[in-house]
């Protein structure tokens, strides 16, 4: 069974390229991903599962946890369980209940059947991430690249090569955002109401998370100065009441406490120190105030490792993965200038998540090796960017005739159109 469903997650791989891209698209395409696919069943058996590297240990605890919501089913019923009812599960439980889906169909434990649907929502975000270069601007050629790039990419090859939830995470902030700049475009309830689907996944994986995508998600509802319409205000007045009466603290146990008590957790000092133990781990001066040293900490944030950085094998693994970033962030640099003169709209809703995200992350900044994995969806929104800069302009500058006119998140020109349903590095891992 456990084999049945590496090959049934090959044939929805297929199934998702030729449903959302032309054929003559997915004919370039399918190679590529099936290829991206099978690489991280490799890796996992050959690198993850043989010992060679001296890694991970949360993807291990993700699938006990699996094993125990198959034996909540077996006493309560199939459900979806969350904290509430088994409190470990905290916000791992939507990795955890697909897991368990498979550990229940397989029998018992089924690491490599468990590896084969995180391959396969890997692969499904490469195919966002094409169509998000395409609906910004990029052209085919400049869009296929992103998309090989993506695939390879060293760090989210790493960490969708085994049941880690970076994936998970990844494949929802990633096409959050994209439907945030497909509505700005055009607005679609169908996009609203698959959008919202993604957030309650999101709230389940990495619950900051979701607070992160707020402010461009509302952006592209809003449109910013694109005119506003009365279904446009009518979304919007919807959903400034439900982040009023969610968020705002109306009721006990609002979800903004659970933001709260996140990031001033990852803030302490007490936590800092203890992810900052171990061959990856960085203390500044700070006087323990995680806001002073923002400077150096923003740098570690977004570039380190550096070339002359000691650490074990993975650190330095590391540094072939921030080469290829280097590249990707000058390119998104030059991709931005182009679109800040195109479509400010876009550009906007993009920086709004990229900027206050990596900010976020800076101050609770103490290991090179957990920010490694948690900057992953800031180099997949900034890296869209790097698209833009390689198209190819006409003679007067413009982009290409019909490239910047795609109508949103729809088969020719936004994202997926299939709804989606963690060593001292991983130890604090939220």
């Amino acid at each position: 069974m456990e084999y049945f469903i590496v090959v049934a997650a090959a044939v929805a791989l297929a199934f998702i390229v030729h449903v959302n891209l032309d054929a003559g698209v997915a004919r370039r395409v399918l190679p590529v991903l099936l290829a991206a696919f099978a690489v991280r069943l490799v890796v996992h058996v050959l690198v993850m599962r043989s010992g060679v590297l001296e890694y991970g240990g949360d993807n291990l605890g993700y699938e006990s946890r699996a094993l125990g919501i198959v034996e909540y089913w077996k006493r309560e019923g199939f459900q979806f369980v969350t904290a509430e009812d088994m409190s470990y599960l905290a916000t791992i439980a939507v990795p955890c209940q697909v897991f368990a889906i498979v550990v229940y169909l397989c029998g018992g434990p089924a690491p490599l059947a468990c590896t084969a649907v995180v391959a396969l929502l890997a692969c499904a975000l490469c195919v966002v991430v094409y169509k998000f270069a395409r609906l910004i601007g990029a052209d085919d050629r400049a869009a296929f690249m992103l998309l090989v790039a993506t695939a390879f990419m060293p760090a989210f090859l790493l960490h969708t090569s085994d049941t880690y939830k970076d994936g998970f995470n990844a494949f929802l902030v990633v096409t959050s955002i994209g439907l945030g700049a497909a509505i700005a475009r055009r607005f679609d309830m169908r996009r609203l109401l698959t959008l919202a689907l993604l957030l309650w996944a999101l709230w389940y994986v990495r619950p900051y998370m979701v607070f992160m995508c707020a402010v461009p998600l509302i952006l592209g509802l809003v449109g910013l100065g694109k005119g506003s319409s009365l279904r446009r205000m009518f979304a919007f007045a919807v959903l400034l009441a439900f982040a009023l009466l969610t968020f705002g603290g109306v009721y006990d146990g609002a979800p903004t406490g659970v933001i709260q008590e996140q990031l001033e957790l990852g803030q302490s000092e007490i936590v800092r120190r203890a992810n900052g133990d171990g061959g990856s781990g960085v203390d500044f001066e700070d006087g323990g105030n995680p806001w002073n040293a923002i400077g150096p900490k923003l740098l570690y944030t977004l570039l380190s490792p550096f070339p002359w950085t000691q650490g074990g094998p993975v650190l330095q693994f590391g540094k072939i993965d921030v080469l290829i970033w280097y590249f990707l962030l000058y390119n998104a640099v030059r991709g931005a200038r182009r679109l800040w003169r195109q479509d400010r709209v876009t550009l906007l809703i993009l920086l709004s998540f990229v900027i206050p995200g990596t900010i976020a992350y800076a101050t609770t900044m103490a290991n090179m090796g957990l920010i490694f994995r948690q900057r992953i969806p800031i180099i997949m929104v900034t890296s869209v960017l790097a698209a833009v800069a390689w198209t190819k302009e006409t003679r007067d500058g413009e982009q290409p005739a019909g490239v910047m006119s795609s109508p949103g998140f729809d088969r020719t020109g936004g994202a997926l159109n299939a709804q989606a349903g963690p060593s001292a590095a991983t130890r604090a891992d939220g």
